[in-house]
This record gives C-alpha cells, sequence and structure tokens, in this order.
C-alpha cells in the first residue's frame, strides 16, 4: 500500500509541475524573461511612426519604454495596425497593447485595461488672449470645425445662442481658418491640435475645455491582476514626478490635462 501511495503522490506531483508553470502570471513570466513584448503603432503619429532613421517613435513608443524600464527588463517593439492589435495580444504575441488603445464594451468582453495614459480628446482650443473656460463663454465669438466631425455634433449640443460656428469641409480647411484668423477659435481633437502647434504658428491652439474625452488606455489579456496593478501603479508613478507629463508635452505640445 504504502508502494502505491508513493506512486501515486509521485505521478500527481509530475502533473501538477507543468500546471503550476502553466497558470504562473504574465507579470512573472515577463520578469523570467527579461523582455516586455508591446504593440504599437506605426502610421498613427504623434502616438506612433517611423522615423528618418527607420526607427519607431512617439507618445506610445515612449510609454512602452517608461514601463519596461520600470520593470526592469528590456523592450520588445512589435508594430502593430488597428485591426490587429488586439488579435496579437490574445494569440500572446504581444504582452501589451499600447497603441492609441480607446475602450468601449465590445472590447472589454475580449481583453482589460490599465487606468488611461494618454489624453485623447475634441475640445476647443485658442489663442492665450481669449478667455474662454466652457461653453458658456463662447457668447459672441467664432469657432471652426470640420462638418460633420464629432466636435461639430457635440458643440453644437451646447453652444450659446450667438455663438458663431464655423463649419469647413475637412480638417485642413479648418485649420486654415484658424491659423488665418477667420475664426477666433478651434474646435477639433487634441492631435490635431498637435499637428498644428508642431508648426510653430503666431497663433498657438491652446486648450480651453474638452468637449469629448475618451483617453487611451494599455490593453492586457484578462485575468492578469497583478499585471494590471503593476502597470497601474507605474502610470501612477510616472504621473506624480512628472515623466509622463514629459512625454505629452514632447509629442502633444501641451501638458496632461488636471484628469485623465
Amino acid at each position: 500500500m504504502n508502494k502505491f501511495l508513493k506512486s501515486t503522490i509521485a505521478a500527481i506531483a509530475m502533473i501538477a509541475a507543468p500546471l503550476a508553470g502553466a497558470s504562473a502570471g504574465a507579470l512573472d513570466t515577463i520578469k523570467e524573461a527579461g523582455v516586455l513584448k508591446v504593440a504599437v503603432p506605426q502610421d498613427f503619429p504623434p502616438f506612433g511612426t517611423v522615423g528618418a532613421d527607420m526607427q519607431p517613435k512617439g507618445y506610445d513608443i515612449d510609454m512602452a519604454a517608461l514601463i519596461a524600464d520600470d520593470l526592469g527588463v528590456k523592450l520588445e517593439l512589435v508594430p502593430v495596425a488597428s485591426s490587429n492589435r488586439i488579435p496579437y495580444l490574445t494569440t500572446g504575441k504581444v504582452d501589451l497593447v499600447i497603441s492609441s488603445l480607446g475602450k468601449n464594451p465590445d472590447r472589454e468582453k475580449v481583453i482589460d485595461f490599465t487606468d488611461p495614459y494618454a489624453p485623447f480628446y475634441n475640445g476647443v482650443f485658442g489663442p492665450a488672449d481669449i478667455a474662454v473656460k466652457g461653453a458658456e463663454d463662447l457668447a459672441g465669438h467664432s469657432v471652426g470645425v470640420t462638418r460633420g466631425a464629432i466636435e461639430d455634433l457635440e458643440l453644437t449640443k451646447i453652444a450659446p445662442a450667438d455663438l458663431e460656428i464655423k463649419r469647413y469641409e475637412d480638417n485642413n480647411g479648418t485649420i486654415s481658418a484658424f491659423l488665418s484668423g477667420q475664426v477666433d477659435l478651434i474646435a477639433t481633437g487634441n492631435v490635431t491640435a498637435a499637428a498644428i502647434i508642431e508648426r510653430n504658428p503666431p497663433r498657438k491652439p491652446e486648450p480651453k475645455f474638452l468637449i469629448k474625452n475618451s483617453p487611451c488606455y494599455v490593453g492586457l489579456n484578462k485575468e492578469e491582476e497583478a499585471f494590471k496593478a503593476k502597470v497601474n501603479e507605474i502610470i501612477a508613478a510616472s504621473i506624480a514626478d512628472g515623466r509622463l507629463n514629459a512625454i505629452a508635452e514632447k509629442w502633444l505640445g501641451i501638458p496632461l490635462p488636471e484628469k485623465l
């Protein structure tokens, strides 16, 4: 009987060993391998693009480097498109998705999300000398928008009666109208505002107020609570010590908003 029990225990141990390894969390696996694989954009500046040296650069690339550095591991960047970034995560090709990823109910059924790390919003922007803090302050001003864009639809809902909304057929027309002074203010996305700021024009679009907020999140596989907690800890620390704000100012031309 003792011989039988010993054999049974040994067999159970042999089966349990690989199962224990298989159930190791992503965070432990990454630290053991010494490599963090991150899906990043390659065609969506300023979040991710390819530089003249053929190396990836952008907000999301710097964020991936920040997380890898805080984890104490090497970073492996995996360029992706919008269509394959989530499949790359769920099939184990990458450990994280840092690719201007927004959160919605359909995606939440498939993957998990950390706290937000980057601002992505539509708002009203304008020169420093125009004092506007909310929709009520727009009275008597003119605002340029791209016809049918989300900022056009949302601004129309909250606009005071005497606000002049000037609609243009595309982003280039809207931007030109603002830069040339045809309108006092511009309603657009913060990424578009960043592109304008990069030109260093005389009229710089400073943020006045948000119209619609949809920040970017880091995507990770479900049931990875330890990994999620660690990344959230890194995001919080990088906000507190100013590193994330430095990334925002570098790539977006404006500081992080008070609340992501």
